[in-house]
């Protein structure tokens, strides 16, 4: 699949004047604990910033006050209060979990509560740390609900035992067919690619400006907010379009920046977003 411009606009399509907030999708953010404080906050700046009505965060209580201080519009509560969690976790209808995560016990017992609470028909969303978490599990055993991984290389090795030298076009393929049917990958490299069973998008767009920390929390909060937004739409096309803008964002910024900063990229979704509209 090929990304131009009637693909874009097939998901970016203008507001309708009778809409609300609850029109454009309830997003559950689940990270940020000691010390990764930082990587939740940025994706729920990208999430906001990409359209998704009601942004929730689940993080270390701590960190809810910078989280604050740098997005007001999001809502946050302690990822320890079990029935909070719960009652976000049932109202959301996407849920990403992984950004600052961390690999400790808590994040463990997390990703256990959404696994074992998700419904069928949420979209879930496994980012960073969680992706490690996941490695270790039986991928049998994951919930049926709509998937979507974003791994860089080498999370995907451990998540499909292909070594980075392995990770060809065909051998993704096969290693994602032992996942359930319908899951898509975010395949993050300098040559990302976007897969759904037989199908595979290759983004021509991005460059090693994006190298900095932040940069996957902020793509895994843009995909989480099209989904959210965009429900109607065939949900590989809108992860497909979140990562090509994500980058293309980038490309544009690159042109007088030698890094790239990833709140930089999520400040000009909304006009970027609005253009392609048009």
């Amino acid at each position: 699949m090929k990304v131009d411009d009637d693909l874009v606009r097939q998901v970016i399509r203008p507001r309708l004047r009778e809409s609300h907030k609850g029109s454009y999708g309830r997003v559950l953010l689940v990270g940020g604990l000691y010390p990764y404080g930082g990587a939740i906050i940025m994706a729920a700046i990208a999430c906001v910033n990409s359209g998704a009505g009601l942004v929730t965060v689940a993080t270390d209580r701590e960190n809810i006050i910078a989280l604050h201080a740098h997005l007001p519009e999001a809502m946050a509560f302690d990822l320890r209060e079990t029935e909070r969690f719960l009652d976000n976790l049932r109202a959301a209808d996407v849920i990403l979990i992984g950004s600052g995560l961390g690999e400790e016990e808590t994040a463990d017992w997390a990703l256990e509560l959404v696994l074992a609470n998700i419904r069928s028909n949420q979209n879930l969303v496994v980012d960073g740390s969680a992706l490690n978490l996941l490695a270790k599990k039986n991928q049998s055993s994951l919930p049926k609900c709509h998937l979507i991984l974003t791994p860089h290389q080498k999370e995907w090795e451990r998540l499909s035992g292909l070594a980075i030298s392995e990770q060809s076009v065909s051998n993704t393929q096969r290693a994602l067919e032992e996942f359930q049917s319908g899951t898509i990958l975010v395949a993050k490299s300098h040559k990302t690619a976007v897969y759904q069973g037989a199908e595979v998008a290759h983004l021509e767009v991005g460059g090693p400006y994006q190298a900095t920390g932040g940069m996957g929390d902020t793509l895994a909060g843009m995909v989480a907010g099209f989904l959210a937004q965009f429900a109607s739409t065939d949900s590989y096309k809108a992860v497909i379009i979140a990562t090509w803008l994500h980058s293309a964002i980038a490309d544009n910024i690159a042109e007088n920046a030698y890094v790239v900063l990833p709140t930089r990229i999520s400040k000009a979704i909304p006009s970027w977003m609005k253009k392609l509209s048009l």
